[in-house]
């Protein structure tokens, strides 16, 4: 078999095993935060989110059952992911000095360029899209102040 094609039991059966991991994660969760407070409003958020993780891993629970037998992608090598894990480390660390706008722009920018992204205009402008539309919409839904660097003067 080629390096890129080979036949993983093993890896099959780690996948299956996260997946039960966070569907288990979700409902605890669900749980916790229904124990918390059982208002709708309380629940309007956490229980669509639920429904859809638990919905994802049900559906690639199956596929993951019906195809035991395929050929699957050799798995990456760490070496691969520790760019990454050390990007997002960073990001975490950032935030209080960056603020969750720009932490998060830079944070993508980055992580596109270690995915291969070259296209500057693709870099800043998807980047700049996606963490100012995020950095608003968390900012109308939480109750509580998030750390801003740019956008905390339109608060």
């Amino acid at each position: 078999m080629s390096k890129l094609a080979i036949k993983v039991r093993k890896g099959r059966i780690a996948d299956l095993i996260v997946l039960l991991v966070l569907a288990s994660l979700a409902i605890l969760y669900g749980v916790d935060a229904y124990r918390a407070s059982s208002d709708v409003l309380n629940l309007i958020l956490v229980l669509p989110l639920i429904t859809i993780v638990l919905a994802l891993c049900l559906v690639q629970f199956v596929i993951e059952l019906r195809d035991v037998d395929s050929v699957v992608p050799a798995r990456e090598s760490v070496a691969d992911v520790a760019p990454v894990i050390g990007l997002f480390a960073a990001y975490v660390l950032s935030l209080q000095w960056l603020g969750f706008d720009v932490g998060t722009m830079l944070f993508v920018g980055a992580f596109l360029w270690f995915q291969g992204e070259r296209r500057w205009q693709w870099l800043i402008g998807y980047s700049m899209s996606l963490s100012f539309g995020l950095a608003l919409f968390f900012s109308e839904m939480l109750p509580y102040p998030m750390p801003m660097l740019i956008l905390q003067s339109a608060y």
